[in-house]
């Protein structure tokens, strides 16, 4: 209960207290928290005897009123619980000074119920028009992340049947990161109202490393070992592709998100989730299967031990860079994968250099290398890692990881008309679980949280419905037992 002081300060003697008003500390409740009960009441039927002993309650009287309807049941539940420091006879008042003032009520409630919907619409209109366009997006980002990947693997395929060189490869499609800084202000000074210079830009984005910029300390300790475990990655990828079928290496490649989810939970102290675990589960299953589906060969287990690796240092780099560096917005994102490129420069060229007077990796002459294929293959390369790091300014993180597991079914019918593939039960069972676990991988943390609320809302709905359809068919009943029920005028005759 609310009490209200005199103006002048004074208590005089004790404060009046208000019947049932709220102090103004204490939030009030609200009307739509107890709004399904309220629909319930709409339909409850009031026996005669008991109208008659409650004929100095005007809430029966309203409760059956079809003009007052569910207003009156609030107005009584205000009147009797003092909401908002409700009073009937002021309430009264102002219905009654509203009908005199106001010539047409009606249409009045109608304008204002317009004008809402019209808002209500427009807000609905702009949210899923948004929505839209994000999904729009999501499938055009979907597709150029699965023909990149895909093509990129099957590309490589066919370079090493005329280039057998898989780090020398890596070093050259390694370079071609370079790029990334310079396309990002390309797009900055296309999109962005405040143009910065280059120098300007390339300052505001070294601050990523630390306070100091890039200098020769941070990029030893923060730029090199990721541009060692991207070497590593890409080079095992490459060569894992020399040794196995192209179907093999991208199934087996999508573990690496089974292997990100134990090294946060590991290292990053991630929040456990039961189903990721169970994932993680069935990436190993599939790749025990997938290694069985072969028959252990020697050259196929090193096939796919090979592609394991690689997906581990994948899984690696995102951790560390996760753990040491943090999140980087898109300029430093792609002013870092520049700063890889330079470091493949400077202190991975050598070995190629190696690989080649030892005849590792050797070729007769540069004539013979298909620089259409390289070319193609780093192209399709670039894409895809610059779908991957900047699609979600344009769409949603999962639409952009589905495009990762869609290109192990392009590579599968690829190799179904191009290899001779035998694509039997086990392995097939394989590809399945490993997308499997790739698929609850993408869940999110708060899944379950949303699955307990949509089955709580449909259950609401459900019990909402019930008593509506009861109505429906009292009223129905009522109605075809006043046409049934002969008039007493027929037997006057």
């Amino acid at each position: 209960m609310g009490i209200r002081e005199f103006p002048n300060g004074t208590a005089r003697g004790k404060t009046v207290a208000i019947g049932m008003r709220r102090s103004p500390d204490v939030s009030p409740r609200r009307l739509s928290d107890i709004s399904p009960q309220l629909r319930q009441l709409k339909y409850l039927v009031v026996d005669e005897a008991i109208k008659e002993d409650l004929k100095w309650s005007r809430s029966v009287e309203d409760l059956t009123s079809a003009t007052v309807g569910l207003t009156s049941i609030e107005e009584r539940i205000l009147r009797i619980t003092g909401y908002y420091g409700y009073q009937p006879w002021a309430a009264s008042y102002k219905r009654d000074e509203r009908s005199h003032d106001s010539p047409a009520p009606a249409e009045a409630q109608a304008q204002a119920g317009m004008e809402a919907g019209g808002r209500g619409s427009r807000c609905c209109w702009t949210c899923s028009v948004t929505q839209l366009k994000k999904i729009f997006w999501g499938v055009l980002v979907v597709l150029g992340v699965c023909s990149s990947w895909s093509g990129s693997t099957q590309l490589a395929k066919l370079t090493f049947k005329k280039f057998d060189a898989p780090f020398t490869l890596t070093w050259f499609a390694t370079n071609w990161n370079f790029l990334f800084f310079p396309l990002y202000y390309i797009g900055h000074v296309c999109k962005s109202a405040e143009k910065q210079s280059p120098q300007q830009k390339y300052r505001e984005c070294c601050q990523f490393f630390g306070d100091n910029g890039l200098t020769l300390k941070a990029f030893f300790t923060k730029a090199a070992p990721f541009g060692v475990l991207w070497t590593l990655t890409n080079y095992l990828y490459l060569h894992a592709i020399k040794k196995i079928n192209t179907t093999d290496v991208s199934v087996l490649f999508c573990c690496n998100k089974a292997f990100v989810f134990l090294l946060s939970w590991i290292v990053l102290r991630d929040r456990f989730m039961g189903v990721r675990i169970v994932a993680a589960i069935l990436a190993i299953a599939g790749i025990v299967m997938m290694t069985y589906a072969d028959g252990f060969h020697s050259h196929s287990v090193i096939g796919i031990a090979l592609v394991v690796g690689s997906a581990s240092t994948s899984a690696l780099y995102k951790v560390l860079f996760k753990l040491l560096l943090g999140s980087a917005k898109f300029g430093e994102a792609a002013l870092f994968l520049s700063v890889l490129a330079v470091f493949n420069v400077l202190f991975v060229t050598c070995i190629p250099i190696i690989l080649y007077f030892t005849k590792v990796e050797y070729w007769s002459s540069f004539d013979d290398i298909p620089w259409g294929s390289i070319c193609g293959f780093s192209v399709l390369l670039l894409t895809f890692n610059i779908l991957l790091n900047f699609g979600i300014a344009i769409t949603y993180p999962t639409l952009i990881s589905l495009g990762i597991v869609l290109s192990v079914p392009v590579n599968v019918v690829v190799d179904h008309y191009l290899s001779d593939i035998e694509f039997n039960s086990v392995r097939v069972i394989a590809i399945v679980i490993i997308g499997l676990g790739f698929l609850l991988l993408l869940l999110p943390e708060e899944w379950d949280e949303w699955l307990i609320k949509l089955l709580t809302r449909l259950k609401v709905r459900k019990k909402e419905e019930i008593p509506e359809g009861n109505g429906d068919i009292v009223s129905g009943l009522q109605n075809k037992s006043r046409r049934t029920r002969p008039s007493m005028s027929s037997f006057s005759h």
